[in-house]
């Protein structure tokens, strides 16, 4: 028993140290053109997943109405459409140059309009590590963070108004 014991362990030592030299000797790419790792998307989504958890249930105090939907589109042309992207227009150049690649939000886009509202607040407010998504607690009001989280679930069905909203210049 003790031997089979000692097997296991030689065998993951080297297993862990056959790990260490690959990456030690350039075999991981590292740049941010590189695709993603064996498992990465899947171990990733997972712990989003769970750090979400039971934010994703959340439901806006607010309604989904065109004055919450107008304020929340304010916010996102201040805020975020400079690495997310406007309405009917490609993806922003800078958008490919990060890892991993900053999602389009608005249509063209399918964004994160099938995301719970609640999933999506988790994310404005608090971040994703290890991406450029930055953390707004802080930043933005409560009442700011539901509204560009409603405007971002319901992007593929903006009323008219916000629509045109969107294709004006952002107010400084």
């Amino acid at each position: 028993m003790i031997k089979f014991l000692f097997g296991i362990v030689i065998g993951i030592g080297l297993l862990l140290l056959a790990g260490y030299l690959f990456v030690a000797r350039g075999g991981l790419f590292m740049g941010t053109n590189g695709g993603p790792l064996p498992m990465e998307r899947f171990i990733v989504s997972k712990a989003i997943d769970a750090s979400i958890g039971k934010s994703a249930q959340g439901e806006s105090p607010l309604p989904a109405d065109e004055t919450n939907l107008l304020a929340g589109a304010k916010v996102y042309q201040q805020n975020c459409a400079g690495c997310h992207g406007k309405l009917d227009q490609a993806a922003q150049p800078m958008s490919k140059k990060f890892y991993p690649h900053v999602p389009q939000l608005l249509p063209p886009g399918k964004g994160v309009t099938d995301d719970p509202v609640g999933a999506t607040h988790w994310v404005v407010k608090n971040g994703i590590r290890f991406s450029a998504m930055p953390s707004f607690e802080g930043t933005l009001t409560d009442n700011e963070l539901w509204q560009v989280s409603q405007f971002l679930r319901n992007a593929d069905k903006l009323p008219p108004p916000v629509q045109d909203a969107l294709r004006q210049p952002p107010a400084q």
